[in-house]
């Protein structure tokens, strides 16, 4: 058994069933080795950046960790933006990232780079094999370590004679570490702040779904104050049967309106709210200046705990309140001019119940949340760290992760040029994704960010760097030529059709809403 074999027998020893892969020289005895073993299911991705982005919304739904297989420094470079969307989802991730051969990095050959490097800029672990007898041993660790604190990014470097010398007994990942819990002090402080008039309890990660959101509904209920969610939730249980809460949103004048008047604010699973920029004349954060935060414990804490014991402090109900009932906009007449608005109610219409939404539409989708708040129920995963380019790949490991649900994914032409190779691997795999690609002809976000920084004057230079008009993107062709069917859409009549011909095909579709 040489080393590579060890590796995909920890692996497999441990959990770890799914590869998103792109691989190159160096791991060829990798491949080899992952071929030897059909049980590993192995997805591959024309682009690296695919990979990271489709072991994120795997692990979001599945929650567990995949592995990904990447090419040396400049293969994880790829890869880098959509992990660092995963680092901030708090998404389990572990990476294998060929090397070349120990005795072969004295030299320096055309793809050498600094793997060390590039790892740690991104990962929470990072570890070189020395030898073929440390690889099994090593793997295991990644995984523990990509298992630990909720989730983690974890990089295995893979020098390729390590791969292919003679390796060590394959090695069950070890039980990651008990998870940080808040002292009792901290919980009694928490307590008395969420009784008090005018306070809220903001909730992140694992409370916004499955037992954990029970129980912040429960505990918003013992103490009388406002459930709150960010903004940026890596998985959000929403639709009608789930439980009622407020999301905050991106603007920032928005999010001073939702949160005015709150003196006590503490927070579970998450951080306390920031702009996620700075602008002239604003400052970084939306809460009111009076406010106080208490930050009872972030992701990487035990989050269910913390609320258990928040609910025996506050005598919380053992019933969660009342879910939200189903509350469906109003169709649009079909041939209603197609709008961001509108056409978030088609679609609002359309979902089915358990589906999964993934969403990366920007500008064009800002209306979609409100309409999808009563919806059929789903679960919503955004891109969380604010990379672009997520939103396909992260469909695709939504996708892989759970084979029964129908995935919705949302993305505007300019973040979805960014992936669209994902389109191909959404074929190849016969995934279940309806892809919804709003072509509003460019990065419109940034025409308000523009505004928001007090630049005025916006001249040719400006409008060429904004836009993708010239020539135009025609997003029925470029999804035939990746395997995938494919219309455009004009009307609402239209997109309604095109949504039910998109949910009931076996394997994806893609529907171009032009704007």
């Amino acid at each position: 058994m040489n080393g590579a074999e060890s590796l995909v027998k920890t692996m497999l020893a441990s959990g770890v069933e799914t590869c998103f892969a792109n691989p190159g020289t160096s791991e060829m005895h990798f491949v080899a080795a992952l071929d030897d073993h059909p049980e590993m299911r192995c997805v591959l991705c024309l682009f690296e950046g695919g990979t990271s982005g489709a072991a994120d919304g795997y692990f979001r739904m599945a929650r567990k960790p995949a592995a990904t297989m990447l090419h040396l420094a400049p293969g994880f470079g790829n890869a880098f933006s959509n992990l660092h969307n995963a680092r901030k989802a708090g998404s389990a991730v572990v990476n294998v990232m060929g090397e070349h051969a120990t005795y072969h990095l004295k030299y320096e050959s055309p793809l050498k780079g600094d793997t060390d490097g590039i790892s740690q800029a991104i990962s929470h672990w990072t570890r070189t094999s020395e030898t073929a007898l440390d690889v099994a041993g090593d793997g295991a660790a990644a995984i523990r370590a990509a298992r630990m604190k909720n989730g983690q990014i974890a990089t295995l470097i893979l020098p390729a004679n390590t791969a292919w010398g003679d390796g060590a007994e394959p090695v069950e990942a070890a039980a990651p570490p008990p998870l940080l819990r808040p002292s009792d002090d901290l919980l009694d402080a928490a307590a008395e702040a969420l009784r008090q008039p005018d306070s809220a309890l903001l909730v992140g990660g694992l409370a916004l779904f499955g037992p954990g959101r029970d129980l912040a509904s429960r505990v918003a209920a013992g103490a009388g104050c406002r459930l709150l969610a960010p903004l940026h939730a890596a998985r959000l249980d929403r639709g009608a049967g789930s439980l009622p809460i407020e999301q905050l949103v991106y603007v920032i004048e928005a999010n001073q309106k939702i949160l005015a008047g709150l003196k006590h604010l503490v927070t579970c699973g998450t951080g306390a709210p920031v702009n996620f920029f700075a602008y002239p004349g604003k400052g970084s954060v939306p809460t009111p200046p009076d406010c106080h935060i208490l930050d009872l414990c972030d992701g990487t804490m035990d989050v269910e705990y913390a609320l258990s014991e928040l609910a025996k402090r506050l005598n919380a109900p053992d019933n969660p309140p009342a879910p939200v009932p189903l509350d469906l906009p109003e169709m649009p007449e079909p041939d209603a001019d197609l709008t961001p608005e509108t056409a978030a109610a088609v679609i609002a219409r359309h979902i089915p119940e358990n589906a999964i939404l993934v969403n990366e539409s920007v500008t064009a989708g800002a209306p979609l949340a409100g309409a999808t708040y009563a919806a059929r129920r789903h679960d919503w995963l955004p891109t969380m760290g604010g990379a672009i380019g997520q939103g396909l790949p992260a469909a695709v490991g939504a996708a892989v992760a759970c084979p029964d649900r129908k995935v919705i994914a949302l993305s505007g032409d300019g973040s979805a040029m960014y992936t669209l190779q994902s389109l191909w691997t959404m074929a190849r795999e016969r995934l279940d994704v309806t892809v919804v690609i709003y072509a509003n002809r460019g990065y419109q976000i940034l025409h308000g960010e523009l505004k928001n920084l007090g630049v005025t004057r916006v001249g040719r230079n400006a409008h060429a760097m904004f836009d993708v008009e010239d020539p135009l993107l025609d997003w029925v062709s470029m999804a035939r030529g990746h395997g995938v069917p494919a219309s455009k859409v004009t009307t609402p009549g239209e997109l309604s059709t095109a949504l039910q011909t998109g949910l009931d095909t076996a394997g994806p579709y893609l529907i171009e809403v032009t704007l």
